[in-house]
């Protein structure tokens, strides 16, 4: 039989890619060739989020338009997986008629399985082309060649009262420490320069295995590995961050000066009410001690605003530290209430304009804040990954990130030529240049390429 053409849509996290990564390469050691148009596919897979409301809407559009492939495309079978479809299979089988099969976030070798079946594959494994050995599954890598991620664990016992993560995921698994080791090898054999480190929580990487947090133990092994350049850490829940695990990433080279602490809030009284382990105490404490011992990090953090209870004062006492404690990143979203968990039925339930509200005054004062940290950088030289090249009218320009700035949910370095002109060498995406920031704005960068590779 010929091999069937399979396309894959991921929503939602970066954790969500990896699933579908490992969706794609079952499916490849079946024999099916994956595409990337959805007008080409035979079969397409649907990868929901179920996080938040506007995450679980995004998730429905997007299936109703791959539906329509069905129609005016090749589809034949449209499959939906992920968190959406773990939590709600029932619903969404009666009010999705247009799917022929829902999975949920586990077993993704039965799934391929299943699939195969469906469209009378035999189902018999094969080595899967391109594919990364992935612990006892494959991995068909869906990000750029010298990028990748690596989830270290799955699932989360942090238990906050309006995250259904661990409903959909179930408690923290985490993957051996010789399974990530090896994954990462095979990784950066395949042409991955820039790893980044993945979970739902992954300063707590380990203490289900071995009974302590193992992340710090994890990176130096990991940072061992030829081939491999910038190791990047994201996740971090705060109140696992230790001075010691900050001190080790400053002082690894391959690890990059960048670390994300979704803090979700300031106020005591919210931490609490959110069932956030750790204190604000702690907070502030591991803030400050990382500006002052390690002044070239780039933070990144999270922050909930509207949760029930929150009041006008706590909602101040989150703007003065955001301004008293910059970061230089910040995501920010309203709080949405999610079914089953604990904070769905708590009373004083902020009204949405409110939350709005704040939110929105969240985002203008960070805008300023992080177009003066940006301002800081310029004249500065830094480390470029190239993302893409192009030519034309006026000449060469590229654009990549530096060591501050997160694949997809950062700005980015826009670089020309020191001259204007076209390099005096070919530059490539994946390549490494040193280049000189010459202009700030809100997110993005100017650069100028100096010394083209490194």
């Amino acid at each position: 039989m010929n091999s069937v053409k399979v396309g894959a849509v991921s929503l939602g996290c970066s954790k969500n890619t990896v699933d579908t990564e490992i969706m794609l390469g079952e499916l490849s050691g079946l024999g099916f060739t994956a595409v990337s148009d959805p007008a080409e596919a035979e079969i397409i897979i649907v990868n929901t989020c179920g996080f938040i409301t506007s995450a679980k809407q995004d998730s429905i559009d997007t299936i109703l338009e791959m539906a329509r492939f069905k129609a005016a495309g090749s589809c034949r079978l449209l499959a939906v997986t992920g968190c959406l479809s773990q939590r709600y299979p029932k619903e969404l089988r009666e009010e999705l008629p247009e799917v022929d099969m829902f999975w949920g976030v586990k077993d993704y070798p039965a799934f391929a399985r299943e699939l195969a079946a469906r469209v009378g594959m035999d189902g018999a494994s094969s080595p899967a082309r391109g594919a990364i050995r992935c612990g006892d599954c494959t991995r068909l890598i869906s990000t750029p060649p010298y990028r990748a991620y690596l989830r270290i664990a799955d699932g989360c016992d942090n238990r906050c009262t309006y995250c259904a993560i661990p409903l959909i995921r179930g408690g923290r698994v985490s993957v051996p420490m010789e399974k990530l080791v090896e994954e990462a090898r095979a990784l950066a054999a395949s042409g991955v320069t820039e790893l980044t480190v993945i979970a739902q929580d992954t300063s707590a990487y380990g203490t289900d295995l071995y009974g302590r947090p193992m992340l710090r133990e994890l990176l130096a092994e990991l940072s061992k590995i030829d081939g491999l350049r910038w190791i990047r850490v994201l996740y971090a829940y705060p109140n696992t961050i230790t001075e010691e695990l900050v001190d080790a990433m400053r002082d690894d080279p391959k690890i990059v000066n960048y670390i994300d602490i979704p803090i979700q809030h300031i106020s005591e009284r919210m931490l609490r009410a959110m069932n956030r382990h750790g204190s604000a105490e702690h907070i502030r404490r591991i803030c400050s001690y990382i500006r002052k011992n390690a002044p070239d990090f780039i933070l990144r953090t999270t922050v909930m605003l509207g949760f029930p209870g929150e009041t006008e004062e706590d909602f101040r006492e989150l703007m003065e530290f955001l301004r008293e404690h910059p970061f230089d990143r910040i995501g920010a979203f309203v709080y949405s209430p999610e079914d089953g968990t604990p904070a769905a039925e708590m009373p004083d339930q902020v009204p949405e304009e409110v939350a709005e509200r704040r939110l929105d005054a969240v985002m203008r004062q960070q805008q300023r804040i992080s177009l003066e940290l940006n301002r800081r950088r310029v004249g500065t030289e830094t480390t470029v990954l190239v993302e893409s090249v192009s030519e034309g009218p006026a000449g060469f320009t590229a654009v990549g990130r530096s060591y501050a700035e997160a694949a997809d949910v950062d700005g980015v370095v826009r670089l020309t030529p020191e001259s204007g002109s076209r390099p005096k060498r070919l530059i490539l995406p994946g390549d490494y240049v040193r280049a000189r920031i010459t202009k700030a704005h809100q997110y993005d960068l100017d650069a100028v390429i100096e010394n083209q590779h490194e």
